[in-house]
């Protein structure tokens, strides 16, 4: 294994339930967790800022990070799973990048954005 995919993740994938309103939601509580590893979580890359701070009603701080699998590695993520990892829970923020292999069928590496809202 690479000294670049060392890391283990928690995936978090909440089933969808239905409030007392009729609303479809993520039960959170019900969530399944799969241990992943061999993967690599670094801070975003300087394209979109590392973190930004919100001071509408108080202040928060946004983390952003980037998720990638070594090559040849695909990964069972959705956009509406959420990542535990280094002791916080980080949100899939936008669509999982799936990148196909050149030279063949298949998966190359999967990329995905993450949130960590404080």
């Amino acid at each position: 294994m690479s000294l670049l995919f060392h890391q283990t993740l928690i995936r978090v994938r909440a089933p969808l339930a239905t409030d007392r309103y009729g609303n479809q939601k993520r039960d959170w509580a019900s969530a399944e967790r799969t241990s992943v590893p061999g993967v690599n979580i670094q801070p975003a890359a300087v394209r979109v800022p590392a973190s930004e701070e919100q001071s509408v009603d108080r202040q928060t701080t946004v983390t952003r990070w980037l998720l990638q699998t070594a090559p040849g590695v695909d990964l069972d993520l959705l956009e509406t799973d959420r990542v535990e990892w280094d002791g916080v829970t980080l949100e899939v923020d936008g669509k999982v990048g799936r990148w196909p292999d050149p030279f063949g069928p298949g998966v190359h590496h999967v990329e995905a954005e993450l949130t960590e809202v404080d």
